[in-house]
């Protein structure tokens, strides 16, 4: 099968029930999400009918899943997203930073999932404390969004955090205070103690002995790099940290080939650039994804410092979107102004040169999202 026409859907449509029977242990979460991308467009999960007045023709149009599993739906949920972050965002270079940790703690935080708060708290409580630092009677607070990926290139289980930061930040006087230089050596081992201190505080002692292992194997610190400096004005920086917050842990495009039973799948090595080409089992491919599908209602997009909530200088700072370009991205995020933005094209334009209307929705019991849509679907005829 080419990899050009390949979706996830076609691995887990052919394996995922023989996967279910082999007594694998499965998060509700998993089960929730697969069973999602299964029923993605089928006419089983609802429909819309749309019917032009002057010349007959009829459209149908099938609902989607919504979940962040799937990889149409979640390009919706991650440009969304994007426009959201993108609204809170102060007119300043941010810098991309990213918080790695090593081989010997990956393990606890695929055991205890819990543990992934305390990720994203340490990390943060690094940045705050290292900008507090600067000033103690001006406590400077940047603005931080913060996003999770739990996988290396190779789909292996690998936490880190993504994290857009502004190259400045608000005190308790000044209003701005650039900040283009930040000490990474330091942050790297800022980084470690905070990490090491919170896990210690929720594993016990148990995690002592551990914890006196790693600070004495890694003397500088966990690494802890940065990105080039991302243009805060452009939607694709943003949309690069939070890109798989939405969608699989891998583009389809990454698939080369799948024969019914193997899947093989290339990535780019960190360490060298090289490309790798890997072979495995359908079975082991779903392995790798599922483990990478987040807990219900567990937050992979963070906010902290002057975006977690209001300060005292906010009204004073200049945001990079404008309030009339916030309500036009708002009133055009339906189906059908994303599409006609996109492409150019109307999708309830008719053929005869007129506008389709909503004639009817065939909504099953099992799909709840078809309620919430209703609206959307009315407003866009």
């Amino acid at each position: 099968m080419s990899g050009k026409t390949f979706k996830f859907k076609h691995i887990f449509s052919d394996h995922w029930e023989y996967f279910l029977s082999q007594g694998y242990p499965i998060r509700p979460a998993v089960i929730s999400n697969v069973n999602k991308i299964l029923m993605c467009g089928e006419p089983s999960m609802g429909h819309a009918i749309y019917f032009c007045e002057h010349c007959g023709k009829v459209k149908h149009v099938f609902f989607t899943c919504k979940s962040r599993f799937c990889t149409s739906c979640g390009s919706k949920y991650t440009q969304n997203r994007a426009d959201s972050i993108s609204s809170k965002l102060i007119n300043c270079t941010h810098r991309h930073i990213v918080f790695t940790i090593p081989q010997e703690l990956r393990v606890f935080f695929q055991k205890d999932r819990k543990l992934l708060h305390v990720l994203f708290k340490a990390s943060a409580d690094t940045v705050l404390s290292w900008f507090a630092s600067l000033k103690k009677s001006e406590g400077f607070k940047p603005g931080i969004v913060s996003t999770m990926h739990t996988f290396g290139r190779d789909l292996k289980w690998n936490p880190h955090i993504h994290m857009l930061v502004t190259e400045g930040a608000s005190g308790n006087r000044t209003v701005w205070r650039k900040v283009s230089h930040i000490p990474f050596s330091m942050l790297r081992k800022r980084w470690q103690a905070t990490l090491l201190h919170m896990l210690h505080e929720h594993l016990g002692n148990d995690f002592y002995k551990l914890k006196t292992f790693l600070f004495n194997t890694y003397p500088d610190g966990f690494y802890v790099y940065a990105k080039s400096n991302m243009n805060s004005k452009s939607s694709d920086s943003i949309q690069y940290i939070i890109r798989y917050t939405g969608r699989p842990a891998m583009a389809q495009s990454r698939i080369l080939d799948y024969d019914g039973e193997f899947v093989t799948f290339y990535y780019e090595r960190h360490e060298d650039g090289q490309r790798v080409v890997e072979k495995i089992t359908a079975i082991e491919f779903i392995k790798r994804l599922i483990i990478h599908i987040p807990d219900e209602h567990f937050k992979m997009i963070r906010y902290y410092g002057l975006y977690a909530r209001k300060h005292v200088n906010s009204s004073k700072l200049y945001l990079l979107q404008s309030h009339s370009k916030r309500l036009f991205r708002k009133r055009h995020s339906h189906w059908r102004a994303r599409i006609l933005l996109a492409f150019g094209v109307d999708p309830l334009a008719c053929s005869c040169g007129h506008t389709m209307k909503l004639l009817e929705i065939f909504s099953p019991s099992n799909n709840p999202y078809i309620d919430n849509l209703r609206p959307h679907l009315y407003n866009s005829s």
